[in-house]
């Protein structure tokens, strides 16, 4: 049974959302402000977390990169109708996905189950490695899914799960172009809808995790209007 925790200062979203989720069979903690939910984490971290963005003590935002110093576990943002720059900071900031205000509950159930089988598919092996292997060797890069473990010339570098897919997808064909629809089928279940903008998100924020360990990081390349492509070097 996987452990969600749901962070939001509206009590009627923590009880709505908390019930439709333990009738579907999860297990649900609710915690109105981050600094609550970040008190408990850093005694037990759930398996994932839903976090809302606007909220006292401390916002959404605060939590993810408090979250994000010491484990890339799923999260999903609960983000209000309008605001485009809350989704896209967040994407930035590592949030796996964004679901908007108002939301349909089966909608947000459904995020949750296609990011909880995109972390078991790397847990397991399930994404297409080398399966003489299991780990995949590209120039300075080497990716082991079962470790869930990524280095740049033998530095480690830790990845969210969405980032992990992101970038196994594309260096798995060093030279061959990812459109953004293939690489939305790699990272997202194919219920799940997003658009351009969160994979470009996501590929900033790991093109900027890279080169924390390589300022000269390069691999990977931007063609306009096409979409993406890994330069093995």
């Amino acid at each position: 049974m996987s452990k969600i925790a749901l962070v939001d200062d509206d009590r009627n979203i923590l009880t709505s959302v908390s019930m439709t989720l333990e009738a579907e069979g999860f297990e649900v903690e609710t915690y109105n402000d981050g600094q609550a939910a970040l008190d408990a984490f850093n005694k037990k971290l759930p398996d994932m977390a839903v976090l809302d963005i606007k909220m006292p003590r401390m916002d959404g935002m605060d939590l993810l990169q408090r979250l994000r110093q010491k484990t890339q576990m799923p999260v999903i943002f609960l983000t209000s109708k309008d605001d485009e720059i809350d989704e896209v900071l967040g994407l930035r900031m590592g949030a796996d996905d964004y679901v908007k205000k108002p939301f349909s509950q089966r909608l947000l159930v459904e995020r949750i189950r296609a990011l909880l089988r995109r972390q078991e598919a790397v847990a397991t092996d399930e994404v297409g490695t080398e399966p003489e292997t299991k780990v995949m060797e590209r120039g300075h890069l080497r990716m082991d899914p079962l470790r869930h473990s990524v280095s740049w010339k033998g530095q480690d570098v830790s990845l969210t799960v969405t980032e992990f897919l992101l970038l196994q997808a594309l260096a798995q064909r060093p030279g061959f172009v990812k459109s953004r629809d293939q690489l939305m089928d790699v990272a997202y279940d194919d219920q799940v809808y997003v658009d351009d903008r969160t994979i470009d998100s996501h590929i900033k924020r790991l093109r900027k995790k890279m080169r924390s360990a390589d300022s000269d990081f390069a691999a990977i390349e931007t063609l306009y209007g096409i979409g993406y492509r890994y330069n093995e070097e």
